[in-house]
């Protein structure tokens, strides 16, 4: 059940009458980069919803303006509010939630209030309050809908923001801790690796498995399996392999890891947002010695991270395991898990899986 909270928003004004012009449409997609005392996180803008209030948070970014300000508002796991000026200065507690107001006429305001949602802060009953402040929701919150002008959505760092959340509060919902804004720097949205390019430049790479028994180095089968390929690199790209282990080890058989519930961590939301079913792309390669495939469940889709490297020949795999890699360097890698002390098929020790690392060829 989403978590729905209630806070007021209400602050007091302060005039600074400056209203900035619309963002251009021809402008990249652009992401703020908020670097937090208790860590960083990243907001994907919207100038589209709400072309002012964009271009104005990004001004005042640009300036420094948001530097030393802190999050006087906080909600447990339900949201987060900052970037009042007045919060530079720990002897206007008293006033903080106060400052930088009525900068932004009105705007359109969202129909949803959805997890991750960076809306202004609005006096109540003045539509052109908006300015400084901001407040993040950490769970969808309808009672929020169609109230307030949404200018950006977080991308990354919900774990962030949610250690934020944590803040302890006094009676009046103020923050008794400081938790601070270090700085704001916008950025064009980086392209996502391996998304647009053919499967010939992907054939282009390798990856290095970092493991505790020494690095394995895998090289494509780009023309027998392109989109598996593509999807373990960004996969890869993601971190998403890293502290996972080799959980499973049969002797003559297969090594296999990439199994999420082995990762020492957990994903973090961007991460899991890459994680889903793959398409099979069986193909005619035999399953023999070196040969990397997807693991899978009884689906012929249900393929996700988890992936082995055959021991031995198992024609019973052929064309219903989606080959796409063979090692070409570190069998002798291979070669010391299979050997490692195990009962059953769980090695007694932890096999590390540290990264996989993706490079040119």
């Amino acid at each position: 059940m989403a978590l729905r909270i209630k806070f007021s928003l209400c602050v007091l004004c302060g005039l600074c009458g400056f209203f900035l012009s619309f963002v251009q449409a021809q402008t990249p997609p652009q992401q703020a980069v908020v670097e937090t005392s208790a860590g960083t996180f990243v907001i994907d803008l919207a100038p589209d919803a709400a072309p002012n209030q964009t271009a104005y948070f990004m001004k005042l970014a640009a300036s420094g303006a948001y530097d030393g300000t802190t999050f006087h508002r906080a909600v447990k796991y339900g949201m987060v509010q900052g970037g009042d000026p007045l919060t530079k200065d720990p002897a206007k507690r008293a006033l903080y939630g106060t400052g930088g107001q009525n900068a932004v006429k009105a705007e359109g305001r969202a129909a949803k209030m959805t997890r991750g949602s960076v809306a202004a802060v609005l006096v109540p009953g003045k539509p052109d309050s908006a300015g400084a402040q901001f407040f993040i929701v950490l769970a969808d919150q309808p009672s929020l809908d169609n109230q307030y002008t949404v200018f950006g959505h977080v991308a990354d760092g919900v774990d962030v923001l949610q250690k934020i959340s944590e803040t302890p509060v006094d009676d009046k919902g103020v923050a008794t801790a400081r938790v601070e804004i270090r700085h704001v720097a916008i950025r064009d949205t980086p392209a996502e690796p391996f998304v647009s390019e053919t499967p010939a430049q992907l054939g282009g790479y390798r990856a290095v498995l970092d493991s505790s028994a020494g690095p394995i180095t895998i090289e494509f089968l780009i023309d027998k399996a392109p989109e598996t390929v593509r999807q373990f690199m960004r996969l890869a790209a993601a971190n998403v392999y890293n502290a996972m282990a080799f959980h499973r080890v049969a002797p003559g058989f297969v090594i296999q890891t990439g199994a999420l519930s082995s990762r020492t961590a957990p994903l973090t939301e961007k991460q899991q947002r890459l994680v889903h079913n793959l398409p099979p792309e069986f193909n005619d390669t035999k399953h023999v010695r070196g040969i990397v495939s997807m693991a899978r469940g009884d689906a012929p889709d249900s393929a996700t991270t988890s992936f082995f490297i055959c021991i031995g020949e198992s024609k019973a795999l052929d064309g219903v395991y989606t080959a796409f890699g063979r090692v070409v360097d570190g069998m002798a890698a291979v070669e010391a898990i299979e050997t490692a002390p195990r009962t059953g098929e769980a090695p007694n020790t932890r096999i590390e899986l540290r990264t996989v690392r993706i490079e040119k060829r």
